[in-house]
């Protein structure tokens, strides 16, 4: 059903592959290098990389998670990978590692004018609590925010 791929963490020697989809996928409200170098290393955080079959980098997805409490901190996947099932399978994977760190609420935002990512959130248990305006940065787009408890998992 999904295009062959691997998961694993990501390491600082990641950083580059992991850049190139960073820009590419957020263009104007990108993460800078160092943000992204200091959220891979974070003990809080949990950072996973999609390969292909071949080893490049199609994907990566991040966790921070203190205490009972968890964000989607970024999810990305290469516009070739798109609809594969890589942004499933590297969210899938982040519930994998929440669960496994005690979160028993996780929140994220995702663009308004992303249907495609907001329809998986909700398809993983995600429901709509609120709105961001203006949220990402230059473009002016409004953040829908999204919460998934332990308690509504089916």
């Amino acid at each position: 059903m999904s295009a062959p791929h691997r998961i694993r963490a990501a390491e600082a020697s990641d950083l580059d592959a992991i850049m190139l989809i960073e820009q590419a996928s957020f263009g104007p409200s990108a993460w800078d290098r160092e943000t992204m170098r200091a959220e891979i290393a974070s003990e809080w955080g949990r950072y996973l990389l999609a390969e292909d079959a071949d080893g490049a980098t199609i994907g990566y997805a991040g966790l921070r998670a203190v205490g009972v409490e968890g964000d989607v901190q970024t999810i990305a996947v290469d516009a070739a990978a798109r609809g594969s099932g890589v942004g499933r399978a590297l969210l899938l994977a982040l519930l994998v590692e929440a669960e496994r760190r005690g979160v028993r609420e996780l929140f994220l935002e995702v663009r308004a004018d992303n249907p495609v990512a907001r329809t998986l959130y909700a398809s993983l248990g995600f429901v709509e609590i609120g709105l961001r305006p203006r949220y990402y940065q230059p473009e002016d787009v409004d953040a829908v925010v999204m919460k998934r408890s332990a308690e509504s998992e089916g």
